[in-house]
This record gives C-alpha cells, sequence and structure tokens, in this order.
C-alpha cells in the first residue's frame, strides 16, 4: 500500500530544506523592499544611476540588518530555552515531589486518571532528562530549536541578496550595456517571476495552496512597489513645482 504524505516536501533540496522558512521570508523581504525601492526612484524620474545606487544600497544594508536580526532572534530563544531549562533541572533535583505532582496535573487534564495515571508518572519521573523535556513541553509550552542561529541568519541574508537582486538586474545590464527597450517594464516581469518562485516556496513553508500562497506574494510585492512609485511621483512633482 502506498504511504500518504501529509505535508509537502521538495525533496531535491535535501537538507536545505530545514532553513526553507528563512530563505522564503528573507527572499520576499529583499525583493519587496528593492523593488519598491526601484518603483520609487522611477516614478520620481530619477536617473538609472541613482536607483543602481539607491538599491544596492537598500540591498546590502537591509539584508545585513535582516540577516543579524534573525541571528539574535533565534540565539535569544535558545538562550531562554537553555535557561528554563537549567531551572526545570534544579526543580527536578531541589523539589521532586511538587514537580511529580505537577506531571500528574498534566496528565490528569489530558485524561489519565488512577492507576494508569500513576504508571504514566512513573514512568517519566525514572528518568531526568526525560521528566524535565516534559515539563519544558506541557508546563511551559517551550520546544527547543535545533536550527543552528548562524545559518538561520546566513540563509536569510543570502536569500535577500540573491532575491533581491533580481529588481536590479536588468539596471546593471543597461548601464553597462545600453538597452532600447523598457527596463522598467523587463525589471516587473523578473520581479514577478521572483515573487512567484518563492511564493511557491512559500507554500511548502506553510503547508498552503501552492496558488493561493503565489498570489498572495505578488500582491504583496506589487502593492508595495505601486505605493512606493505614486509616492515618488508625488515628492518630485511636489519638488518640481516647489
Amino acid at each position: 500500500m502506498k504511504e500518504t504524505k501529509l505535508h509537502q516536501e521538495i525533496s531535491f533540496i535535501g537538507n536545505i530544506q530545514v532553513y526553507l522558512r528563512e530563505f522564503v521570508y528573507g527572499g520576499i523581504d529583499g525583493a519587496v523592499t528593492t523593488f519598491a525601492v526601484v518603483a520609487g526612484a522611477v516614478g520620481a524620474n530619477l536617473d538609472p544611476s541613482i536607483i543602481i545606487i539607491l538599491g544596492f544600497a537598500n540591498l546590502l544594508a537591509d539584508g545585513f540588518s535582516m540577516s543579524v536580526g534573525a541571528f539574535l532572534s533565534s540565539k535569544s530563544d535558545q538562550e531562554n530555552y537553555d535557561k528554563h531549562k537549567a531551572i526545570e533541572y534544579w526543580e527536578v533535583d531541589n523539589l521532586p515531589q511538587k514537580e511529580r505532582e505537577e506531571i500528574e496535573e498534566i496528565y490528569r487534564n489530558k485524561g489519565f486518571e488512577g492507576e494508569l495515571l500513576q504508571k504514566v508518572v512513573d514512568v517519566i519521573t525514572s528518568d531526568k532528562d526525560r521528566w524535565v523535556n516534559e515539563m519544558m513541553k506541557d508546563e511551559l509550552n517551550m520546544m527547543e530549536e535545533t536550527k543552528s542561529p548562524f545559518k538561520i541568519g546566513l540563509a536569510t541574508l543570502i536569500s535577500f541578496i540573491v532575491v533581491g537582486f533580481i529588481p536590479l538586474m536588468i539596471y546593471v545590464y543597461d548601464y553597462f550595456q545600453e538597452t532600447s527597450f523598457d527596463v522598467f517594464l523587463w525589471t516587473s516581469i523578473f520581479t514577478g517571476i521572483a515573487f512567484a518562485t518563492v511564493g511557491w516556496l512559500k507554500s511548502f513553508v506553510n503547508q498552503t495552496n501552492i496558488f493561493k500562497s503565489i498570489g498572495e506574494t505578488l500582491a504583496l510585492g506589487f502593492l508595495a512597489a505601486l505605493v512606493a512609485y505614486y509616492v515618488g511621483d508625488f515628492l518630485e512633482s511636489l519638488i518640481m513645482n516647489s
């Protein structure tokens, strides 16, 4: 009988999938903010060279800031977990009866009672590590983060820069090799493809419908660009008429 998979997975990316969430949300942020900068600059009729300068300044500064934030947030969560786990070990060593009663209460609330309840509590409290892990999970509602804070920050940085570069790609090409086509139009097309790709990946992270995820990501990106474009256009007209 063929086994039914309840969770969507991308088999060809292997262990990298562990950091897919960081890659997806770093990529979304990178594409949205950089495309918004480009759209705002186009709306303000800025020179393409200025667009490149502003775009790369945003790409590198925001990418570094976001990756550092992701690293520090993950590290802080890990340290907070370790602190509370040390407290639970101390309580198990020094207040065993109280901690046993808490385990009893937890499993009584889950529907265990009588002799079965006592057997469950005996099994759990017979191993200190298992006992503490149960307290962390069921009393404090805390789960240990197994991912490396450094790799979380790195995945965020790489995705922010790689995906965030796409709205600048055509402008950089046009700067070195002058083109005759509409640069902003093609930038919008390539950025739309990037949004769709990241939206597809997001569906695996959130276990949601692929088309819904792609649609949401496209809408978010182009709404941000639309707002930036008209803000740039308004400010440019305001300054020129002052």
